[in-house]
């Protein structure tokens, strides 16, 4: 069996085969773009099937599957953005709505980026604390409860047009709760805007495009960290291909969530996580997982 650790980095991915890596390349895609915590994911369904947990260093690159289905799903908006901002900035024009939310974007990676950096060493450590079962079952149960409550007391009529950089700062620093296992990148930013009254569809959608940034920096560093460790080669081979099947299936995700927001809210999601959070505890407490 492959060695976990490699230079104090958690490569557990290196001791799983490709039909392993290929589950849970699916369930990774999946999860990345659902408010339901990848990261949670990638502990409990390894635990639950007696492998070994693929380390954070996994989940991280895994990132970089979710940025190419975001970029893809919302290419048009990433043009727009790109594009626009610069036409405004070669024109001088900083009240143009594209140099606008490209400022705001900027902005907003700015906490993750900071939180990331300083707590590197204890998220990709051998055996970090954050991932326990027991963290990442409070974590779903929280959020359950502040995506319930944004449900229940928010009014959801605001649409992305309507973002104030104000806006992006408060989604920007919900974004850092993502570090904890659990939470979820999507799940925080998601709850964010609708605390903010942006309706369900359109909270999405500024998740997704704030959040380009910091899921391409985190899976970029993580692949020079992985570089840096000089893991073997076989690892390699299996990284690439969860990468390739986690891509298509978080294209199927955001696809589907989009499609889901515009027509429901987010109440299934809640119960899910609330029920998941509840198991994992319970779980732990009875010693039915590690």
């Amino acid at each position: 069996m492959a060695n976990v650790c490699s230079a104090g980095l958690d490569i557990g991915f290196a001791s799983l085969s490709y039909a392993q890596i290929g589950l849970l390349g699916i369930v990774q895609g999946i999860t990345e773009l659902l408010p339901i915590s990848s990261t949670a994911h990638m502990r409990i369904v390894p635990a639950l099937l007696g492998w070994h947990d693929p380390g954070s260093a996994f989940s991280a690159a895994m990132q970089l599957a979710a940025l190419a289905a975001v970029i893809s799903y919302f290419r048009r908006d990433v043009s727009a953005v790109t594009g626009g901002s610069l036409a405004a900035w070669r024109r001088r024009d900083f009240n143009d709505p594209m140099f606008r939310l490209a400022v705001a974007i900027i902005l907003a990676t700015i906490p993750i980026g900071i939180a990331g950096l300083s707590l590197s060493h204890v998220l990709n450590a051998c055996g970090s604390p954050l991932r326990s079962l027991t963290v990442i079952g409070w974590s779903c149960v929280g959020m359950a409860i502040l995506l319930a409550i944004s449900e229940m007391v928010c009014r959801h009529r605001r649409s992305v047009d309507q973002m104030r950089l104000r806006d992006a700062l408060i989604v920007g620093l919900a974004q850092v709760g993502a570090l904890i296992p659990g939470v979820s990148r999507s799940g925080s930013t998601l709850t964010a805007a609708l605390f903010l009254n942006f309706r369900r569809e359109e909270a999405a959608r500024f998740s997704f495009l704030l959040g380009l940034p910091a899921i391409a920096l985190a899976g970029l560093k993580e692949l020079a960290v992985l570089l840096h460790a000089h893991i073997p080669l076989e690892a390699w081979g299996v990284l690439l291909f969860g990468l390739l099947v986690a891509s298509v299936s978080a294209f199927a995700a955001i696809w589907g969530l989009m499609k889901f927001l515009e027509r429901f809210s987010t109440w299934p999601f809640i119960v899910y996580r609330a029920v998941l959070g509840a198991f994992l505890l319970v779980a732990v407490a009875q010693g039915w997982l590690q």
